[in-house]
């Protein structure tokens, strides 16, 4: 059926709520979901290694499992949403990582079970980006396209911070246990709203009005589901590999910062362990609120005549300019407020980035968007496994996070040139 004959069908009233408003809503709290269950395992982990007598190697086996199902699925799962459908396949990722998050305990009573766990809730959080990127393709405007990922994208802040903040109230009063049990109902709950409420497009969902449907349309290229994937053009193509060294710096900063900030705050800044998590949320809170900013005020450059390809790189230039510019002063302060303050700063700076390489994907090729966030997001795991140990073996040799700071600000700088020497806002796919 034509969207024409489709709009036709439909209600000439416009709804209360526009559905492409649910649907954006519903993906924010999968990613909002997807960072509490990735990250309430750091906090409870420490009870879980006292009951079941892991050491800390084990300890660092088990936070590293997740990466090795995480790298997985990405380019499947983009693959997969942008031939099948986001709906299906969001839908099956939530529900895998979910289960994997509510099995946890039980499996934590034999190691090589609970790795099997932990690979299983990274096979299932792998799709979640390559599909809401695919939906998005979908169900926005171009207009408004830099406020929605960039919304889903805060979400891992978000999630992050009602990580931190929730787990160890969970673990004093239920037990460690009780967190995992929690969190995996939580998702439970999100499926049953998602598979109600959402559809893999608007021209695919009865609850769109005709003319909510007619604003899609009108506003967003054409982005029918795709047969054979163009995987020749798509590497050959500058544009991608922009995003893919972008993506890879933004998440080297990421991990770092996530994986590390309470060590250094402790060790560096001598922060009492017991106030280290305060310390620690203020530049993620931060930077969620950054996130939306930068989406909004994108759009609004956009609706202004600022081109997109001028848009993309102004965001991720100010992102990684600004984002490495704390990091070469970090070294030289001796102050919890002011590596706070600092830290803050960078993190922040570096949330821009959301609208810059974060959306890009839906520029150059919309119709094989799920397709190229998984190819970006594979490549941006790295990090995760080898940034993070690079930084132990350096804080080993060095005894400072000196360098650390000085290396990912480096890296920042490095994405930088490559995004504006490489990187469009056109459509190349």
């Amino acid at each position: 059926m034509s969207v024409f004959a489709r709009q036709i069908a439909r209600s000439p009233q416009d709804s209360v709520w526009p559905r492409r408003y649910v649907v954006v809503g519903l993906f924010f709290l999968s990613t909002v979901l997807c960072y509490i269950d990735r990250v309430n395992i750091s906090v409870a982990i420490i009870p879980m290694a006292r009951d079941r007598g892991f050491d800390p190697a084990a300890q660092g086996v088990v936070l590293s499992a997740f990466f090795w199902g995480y790298v997985v699925s990405q380019l499947l799962g983009g693959w997969m949403a942008d031939r099948f459908g986001g709906k299906l396949i969001l839908a099956i990722g939530v529900a895998t990582w979910s289960l994997a998050t509510f099995l946890t305990p039980p499996a934590s009573a034999s190691f090589s079970t609970l790795l099997l766990v932990r690979v299983l809730l990274g096979i299932g959080e792998g799709v979640n980006f390559p599909a809401i990127h695919s939906l998005a393709a979908r169900w926005t405007r171009v207009s408004e396209r830099a406020r929605t990922l960039a919304l889903n994208l805060s979400g891992i802040h978000l999630g992050t911070v009602l990580a931190l903040l929730a787990t160890p109230p969970l673990i004093l009063t239920m037990g460690w246990p009780a967190v995992f049990y929690v969190s995996g109902a939580l998702g439970a709950l999100w499926l049953v709203a998602w598979i109600g409420l959402a559809a893999n497009s608007p021209e695919e969902s009865r609850a769109v009005s005709a003319q909510e449907l007619a604003d899609i349309v009108g506003d967003r290229p054409t982005v029918a589901r795709v047969g054979s994937i163009p995987w020749g053009g798509i590497f050959r193509e500058k544009a991608v590999w922009a995003i893919i060294l972008a993506h890879v710096c933004n998440n080297w900063g990421l991990f770092i910062l996530l994986l590390w900030m309470p060590t250094y705050l402790h060790r560096s800044m001598g922060v009492p362990m017991a106030r280290v998590g305060n310390y620690a949320l203020i530049p993620w809170l931060a930077t969620f609120f950054m996130s939306n900013v930068g989406g909004w005020g994108c759009d609004w450059l956009l609706a202004r005549g600022l081109s997109i390809t001028a848009l993309r790189k102004l965001m991720q230039s100010i992102a990684f300019g600004l984002g490495a510019l704390p990091l070469f002063i970090l070294p030289s302060i001796h102050t919890p407020a002011a590596a706070v303050l600092l830290l803050t700063m960078s993190t922040m700076s570096s949330a821009l980035a959301f609208s810059g390489f974060g959306v890009n994907h839906l520029d150059i090729g919309p119709r094989y968007a799920g397709v190229l966030m998984g190819i970006s997001n594979t490549a941006a795991s790295v990090p995760g496994i080898i940034g993070v140990a690079v930084t132990g073996l350096i804080l080993q040799a060095t005894g400072s996070f000196a360098m650390v700071f000085y290396l990912t600000a480096a890296i920042y700088l490095i994405g930088l040139c490559g995004y504006l020497i490489w990187g469009s806002g056109e459509q190349k796919l």
